[in-house]
């Protein structure tokens, strides 16, 4: 009888540690099913934009004070990773005193619309994290200062890395962003839309 309670026992101790491991084995969730976290900084409407071909002037200042001293009709200052920014739409070649230029991105898509919003956002997440499948009624261009990121379209797929830019893609293009690097993604996000419409619509990629 001993002997029986005995193989019972270590039967359903076998049991018991077969459905830990087979447990241990079921895949854990995916930092792929994390989502980017994306913060407004700042945004403003204008009636129209500056003339001819459009860039985004990406200037650092000592002080968010001075580069909100230094903000113009389409600019926006903005701190961020410990450090004030300038983003400035306007022509190729930009300069704006007391700041050093970071990168001048462009020239834009073009488009027309009743009035436009200006907006800076940071895109953060951890290698995997992405956006939701979605459009802008304008466009969205980036500056990664760590990690890399890529953008999903119909076109195909496009990456940069800390320390490059890239100009997105014409008003309603569905997209998904990714952080896509070994380290987490930190990008700072220009955008200049049709401020009639509403700032971001979810989409799929044929």
């Amino acid at each position: 009888m001993k002997s029986r309670f005995c193989v019972g026992r270590a039967a359903a101790t076998l049991a018991v540690a077969a459905l830990w491991l087979a447990a241990s084995a079921s895949p854990l969730p995916s930092s792929a099913q994390e989502t980017v976290v994306i913060k407004s900084l700042a945004e403003k409407k204008i009636a129209q934009l500056p003339a001819g071909l459009l860039y985004w002037t990406i200037e650092n200042f000592p002080t968010l004070a001075a580069a909100q001293g230094a903000e113009g009709p389409s600019s926006l200052a903005v701190e961020a990773d410990g450090r004030a920014w300038l983003f400035s739409l306007g022509v190729q070649g930009l300069s704006t005193p007391g700041g050093t230029k970071v990168a001048q991105i462009g020239p834009l898509p073009a488009f027309s619309a009743p009035s436009y919003l200006l907006r800076i956002n940071s895109a953060v997440g951890p290698a995997g994290a992405k956006t939701p499948i979605h459009t802008h009624p304008g466009i969205e261009t980036f500056y990664v200062v760590a990690g890399q990121l890529s953008q999903q379209t119909p076109s195909g797929i496009s990456q940069v890395s800390a320390g490059q830019s890239m100009v997105g893609h014409a008003p309603d293009t569905p997209m998904q962003v990714s952080s896509t690097g070994a380290d987490s993604l930190d990008a700072l996000v220009m955008f200049v839309v049709d401020a009639t419409r509403p700032f971001s619509s979810p989409a799929q990629l044929p």
